[in-house]
């Protein structure tokens, strides 16, 4: 089969190119899939770079969530897939490639309301929000959301699960107002341009939870930035408050944080990764996804909306022979959306 490789194992974009590689073979439980598309994300770029430290059930090809045709099964136990059906997934790796084998439990029938580009770009994305808001956080109906970052793929899936998991309020940081405005157009509340003023203090004056002894303005925070944020996010919880890290963009070192409030507010802080994760968490979670219908709340959500708030936002859509420029415009961080790759003759 034809897959994306790195030209010396690793490098910069222009090391990527497509080259040969076996299909692969299926264990038991397993399925072989077909590739029409399949989404990036910024671990892919770190991969390629040889900076990410990949999980030892990982294959060396990268791609972990795509969209195409189950063409063979293997001793399947509880699933009744068979070839043809169409699909898409989560993978520890893999999707860069004509074909993907998979666990029988990490794919999800694909909707005919979506296409390829916009099943591909669900996974690992929308799986990630909702680890973080349903199985950590644990975010209930009427409860107060902070998404970091809202404007990056996780956050606008996060955005979008609040919403159709009944949040009352959803609040974003974003690093524009051209990007806070596309926040609130697709369903935030309120949204704060961190570079244009303290996000934390414009929290508090909404919300008007100001004061040295606030009760904070939110029940649940989503945070990728890291340790800058930890002293505004301790400050802007309630009680009982939830905080779930999923990562450190802005940096990892703390420097004289005052964490009282963990203590006076009884805040629970957890981080959390989803690849690293066993095979079974990462079926389990698949699975939890599919008991609470969140592909059919964000269709539905989608059809209601005047716009189209529970769409799946897709910033490019690249053929995979243009795999470096995809790459590069990931890196440049100009993104709103995902970037999905379509595998196509070459």
């Amino acid at each position: 089969m034809r897959a994306v490789m790195v030209k010396d194992g690793r490098g910069s974009s222009a090391n990527l190119y497509i080259g040969e590689a076996l299909v692969p073979q299926l264990d038991d439980d397993e399925v072989l899939v077909k590739i029409e598309a399949f989404g990036l994300n910024r671990m892919d770029i770190r991969q390629r770079e040889g900076l990410y430290n990949l999980p030892p059930h990982a294959p060396q090809i990268m791609g972990v969530e795509f969209s195409g045709h189950i063409v063979a099964t293997k001793n399947l136990q509880d699933s009744k897939w068979k070839e043809g059906d169409e699909v898409f997934g989560l993978a520890v790796g893999g999707a860069y490639a004509e074909y993907i084998k998979v666990s029988a439990r990490m794919v999800l029938n694909k909707p005919p309301q979506l296409s390829w580009v916009q099943a591909a770009a669900i996974p690992e994305t929308y799986l990630t929000a909702f680890q973080a808001l349903r199985r950590i956080a644990c975010m209930k109906k009427g409860e107060s959301v902070l998404i970091h970052a809202g404007a990056s793929g996780v956050g606008i899936a996060a955005i979008q699960l609040a919403k159709v998991y009944g949040a009352d309020k959803i609040f974003v940081t974003a690093g524009s107002q051209d990007k806070v405005d596309f926040c609130q157009r697709i369903g935030a509340t309120k949204g704060f341009n961190y570079k244009a003023s303290d996000w934390a203090d414009q929290l508090a004056q909404y919300t008007a939870a100001e004061g040295e002894n606030c009760a904070g303005s939110v029940d649940v925070i989503i945070d990728v930035v890291g340790a800058p944020y930890l002293a505004g996010n301790m400050r802007s919880l309630k009680k009982d408050g939830r905080l779930v890290v999923l990562a450190f963009m802005g940096g990892a070192q703390l420097r004289e944080v005052e964490i009282s409030q963990i203590l006076y507010k009884r805040l629970r802080i957890e981080g959390s990764t989803l690849r690293s994760r066993t095979i079974g968490y990462q079926s389990d979670l698949v699975q939890d996804f599919v008991k609470e219908k969140g592909i059919e709340r964000l269709i539905m959500g989608c059809s209601s909306s005047d716009e189209g708030g529970s769409q799946i936002i897709i910033h490019k859509v690249y053929s995979w022979k243009c795999i470096k420029e995809a790459h590069d415009e990931m890196e440049a961080n100009r993104t709103v959306g995902k970037i999905v790759v379509t595998i196509d003759d070459y």
